[in-house]
């Protein structure tokens, strides 16, 4: 059941308080919103009234926000954001729903967003709406209904789909193999480039392969797109996912570093929260991705 409406002030206040609490007066409040000073007066006093509780201290014609207004407004300023983005969601899409997709960009760019016109035109009623996140987050705080993980099932509170798993090899500009990287000590000592959201992807590979190794230092990258254009250009060893380099290996502007078996760091999922219903758009692409697994269940 929906709150009572006696506890629901009009848009048209909220906005006045909002407007007055981060503009500091109400003359700057009445200027945004295009009202006088005695309109924006009038809304506070008619939310006052309506709630019972004083949310206003006036004092020598200056509006200030009692402590516990203060506390109230940050909630109604969530609420009237998240009803402005709903608005613009259904002016979006008005014959039918849309999915928020938190994505990672190397997966979005060479994995998703080649197979998203196949979903478009299987499910013209959603649209889909990608933004990125590097790290997992708190879905109670971003507009998502889901998101692409990598790695493990280490995100708290979600469900997880499978999508598939990943393996990573080390490669380097074909001018570096000069160096002949014939034994793990030599690939050890090269500069070797990581990326700011896998901090210990190379300690993990030279574990899987037998060595261990810590503090291994080198140029840092927060996208693989921006680390693979380096190594291109000889500035380093990278350890990257193998679908991503498919074509520089086979042009040769790339060259396997270490002649060694193909390691898996973690896997890709689709995961969305466990405290909230499915929304139809959600289980449209939940359903149409695990199609898409069938044929190409590896990377």
């Amino acid at each position: 059941m929906i709150t009572p409406r006696r506890f629901l002030p009009s848009i048209s206040s909220l906005l006045a308080l909002e407007a007055v609490d981060r503009l500091g007066s109400a003359s700057a409040a009445a200027a945004e919103l295009s009202l006088t000073q005695s309109a924006i007066s009038r809304q506070l006093k008619t939310m006052e009234d309506q709630l019972g509780v004083q949310l206003i201290e006036r004092s020598q014609m200056r509006l200030h926000l009692t402590p516990a207004a203060k506390v109230y407004v940050q909630a109604a300023r969530s609420a009237v954001q998240e009803l402005a983005r709903a608005a613009l969601k259904l002016k979006a899409n008005p014959a039918g729903g849309s999915l928020d997709l938190s994505i990672l960009p190397a997966f979005g760019m060479h994995w998703l967003a080649p197979r998203l016109q196949d979903f478009a035109r299987r499910h013209p009623e959603v649209t889909v709406n990608l933004g990125t996140r590097l790290r997992p987050f708190d879905f109670a705080s971003e507009p998502f209904d889901a998101a692409i993980h990598f790695g493990q099932q280490d995100w708290t509170g979600v469900q997880y789909l499978p999508i598939m798993r990943e393996e990573v090899l080390p490669v380097c500009a074909p001018a570096l193999t000069n160096v002949n990287f014939d034994t793990l000590d030599t690939l050890c000592a090269a500069p070797l480039l990581h990326l700011d959201s896998r901090p210990d992807a190379w300690e993990r590979w030279f574990e899987m392969q037998g060595q261990s190794v810590t503090g291994l230092r080198g140029m840092m990258f927060d996208q693989f797109s921006t680390m693979i254009q380096a190594t291109i250009h000889g500035l380093g060893v990278a350890l990257v996912p193998s679908y991503l380099v498919q074509d520089d290996l086979r042009a040769g502007r790339l060259v396997k570093a270490w002649d060694g078996p193909y390691v898996s760091l973690g896997s890709y999922y689709l995961v969305w929260p466990n405290d909230r219903s499915t929304p139809e758009p959600l289980r449209s692409f939940q359903d149409w991705i695990s199609e898409q697994l069938e044929p190409d269940t590896s990377l």
